[in-house]
């Protein structure tokens, strides 16, 4: 029996250790997405304690502790944060078999020396050993991040946002991590939440000096702001969509509806779909002109639980795989653009696994140079940022398309320990490949595969996003 996630976790053969330890585990973190908040870094926050730091907005760990039935006062209530805390750790001993149980033990490992298994008998020891870890600077945002040999970050930000925090992080040249805005355009184009969209244009024509009464109108003040972004050093747009509409409006037709709902008015669900196809492909176009990457997160059901979208909000842990097909407006899109000869490099990212293969064969249609892997079928996400999601999702890159070309992992993630989260996909990169080579499926040279790993672990992401990111050994 081998011992728990000891040196080699994960990785089941002399070539796959060999691979992890000699060439992946140094390799420096460049998280292209998450969702970390920008004010936290420029503030350089203390956390009060573990429970802040680590449970405070984690709906991954909130699902778990609903399903295990503990009371939500305990989760997203006014319970005291210690009692949150042992909360947790009664739960993690049930999460055998869920990536939270990886996660929550490496977690700890990698940021505080606890090699102790959490559960209600070490709760208080941990939480107290934790906190006094917390209490000291290097244990700030900025020492967690330099910890993990992070080169960069893009966090996920409005068109209307001012970006100051970031202004301040960039002025700030004792910081040598890249922390960078990316683009999210989601609300220009959620005509079916009519007064919240009225009062999103107002935020917008605020944001941008333009008087917004039109379409033409409309697309001058994303541009405008998407020139803010790309001064401050923008160079990736994101979009979360239930999938991209297979109808696009002409521009008459876009106006039309755009004024009628500026006027108080609804939007059926047709001229929904049509506007928002349009506007993807002005969009698209904007991302290719300014040489940016383009990405588009592919299949999420939000907030199913409509009683506790009241209670709670959004983003609070009722999101599920939705089951849309996902191809037909997806080649609509990629063709309307690549005719134009405006495809910004694009990453695909798909919710339902069963849509692996529909994105790896959509990413080979659209690719060209001069840039390898023009096109990306994005690592598994959400739901499938665990073992078995990540080697399906390496599985079908890989058998349809180059996985020597592939940009690599992020976080997606809220939390300033997510960070461990790049180790564990190394490792599962590190066995499918070291698997490979034991069984005699590609040949016995770890240097031509240890090179293909560093590429997909750090390198090829560094060069294809454009950015330039603070030297690290590598």
């Amino acid at each position: 029996m081998k011992t728990f996630m000891d040196d080699d976790f994960l990785l089941e053969s002399e070539a796959a250790r060999k691979l992890y330890h000699d060439y992946a585990a140094a390799m420096p973190i460049f998280d292209y997405h998450c969702h970390v908040p920008p004010q936290q870094i420029a503030e350089n926050t203390r956390f009060e304690n573990l429970t802040q730091l680590w449970l405070k907005g984690d709906h991954y760990k909130w699902r778990a502790m609903r399903t295990a039935g503990v009371p939500e006062n305990l989760i997203t209530g006014d319970a005291p944060d210690r009692e949150k805390f042992r909360a947790w750790a009664a739960v993690v001993p049930k999460t055998l078999g869920n990536p939270l149980y990886h996660w929550t033990h490496l977690e700890l490992k990698r940021v505080f020396g606890i090699e102790e298994l959490l559960a209600p008998e070490s709760a208080d020891r941990i939480y107290d050993a934790c906190n006094l870890l917390l209490a000291k600077d290097e244990y700030k945002v900025r020492g967690l991040m330099g910890r993990f040999n992070v080169a960069g970050v893009c966090t996920t930000d409005d068109p209307v946002d001012d970006l100051h925090f970031h202004d301040s992080i960039a002025a700030d040249k004792s910081f040598g991590i890249k922390v960078l805005p990316a683009f999210r355009p989601d609300k220009a184009h959620a005509l079916e939440h009519a007064q919240r969209y009225r009062e999103w244009i107002a935020l917008l024509e605020k944001a941008s000096g333009i008087t917004i009464n039109s379409y033409p109108a409309l697309l001058a003040a994303l541009k405008n702001r998407h020139g803010f972004f790309h001064a401050r050093g923008c160079r990736v747009s994101d979009h979360g969509l239930t999938f991209v509409p297979a109808v696009r409006g002409d521009a008459e037709s876009c106006d039309r509806v755009f004024k009628k709902v500026l006027a108080g008015g609804e939007a059926t669900r047709e001229e929904i779909l049509a506007f928002r196809g349009a506007l993807l492909v002005e969009l698209g176009a904007m991302d290719a002109e300014s040489g940016w990457v383009m990405q588009l997160h592919l299949g999420a059901m939000r907030s199913v639980n409509s009683r506790m979208l009241v209670k709670l909000g959004p983003d609070t842990g009722y999101d599920v795989i939705g089951d849309w097909p996902q191809a037909e407006g997806l080649a609509l899109l990629l063709d309307s653009l690549d005719a134009q000869d405006k495809l910004p490099k694009t990453i695909l990212y798909v919710l339902n696994p069963r849509d692996n293969e529909v994105l790896a064969t959509m990413a080979g249609a659209f690719q060209g140079g001069p840039d390898a892997g023009k096109i990306q079928f994005g690592s598994g996400w959400w739901f499938n940022d665990q073992k078995d999601g990540m080697e399906r999702q390496l599985t079908a890159l890989s058998s349809m398309g180059l996985l020597s070309a592939f940009v690599g992992m992020l976080t997606d993630s809220r939390s300033f320990l997510s960070y461990p989260r790049h180790e564990y996909f190394r490792r599962i990169l590190c066995n499918l490949v070291g698997g490979w080579m034991e069984r005699g499926e590609i040949a016995p040279d770890l240097k031509q595969a240890g090179n293909m790993v560093q590429d997909i672990c750090y390198r090829n992401a560094a060069c294809w996003f454009g950015i330039s990111l603070k030297e690290h050994n590598s």
